[in-house]
């Protein structure tokens, strides 16, 4: 099984929803996916967000995207720089959000043969 790891650097829906419908399409080729989230790209994962992002036209629905990405077994890790830098705690993130650092994830995806980044 490969991994493919992709990182979310920013949370305008450009950075939000190409980690998602990259992640879901490597998943559905069998492949683990980790999404590692910067604390640019935290705030996307605070519930509530993620229906805040409008739908943008030719693009699946975000929160079901997400929702789907989960159900698959994708994971969704937020650095834990973010909580301090971003004034969050670990329960204001969604269901199947994570909290790691970066050597956690680095040692996730250490043998990651597609990586992308958000």
């Amino acid at each position: 099984m490969a991994t493919t790891a992709i990182s979310i650097n920013g949370s305008a829906p450009g950075n939000v929803f190409p980690p998602f419908i990259l992640g879901s399409a490597s998943l559905a080729l069998g492949n683990k996916v980790v999404i590692f989230c910067t604390p640019g790209g935290a705030p996307a994962m605070v519930k509530g967000e993620l229906e805040k992002i409008q739908n943008v036209k030719g693009n699946p629905n975000l929160l079901e995207l997400y929702n789907d990405f989960i159900k698959l077994g994708g994971q969704v890790r937020v650095c834990e720089n973010a909580l301090a830098a971003k004034d969050l705690k670990k329960e204001d993130f969604r269901d199947g959000v994570n909290i790691c650092g970066a050597t956690t994830f680095m040692g996730e995806i250490q043998d990651a043969t597609i990586t992308f980044s958000f």
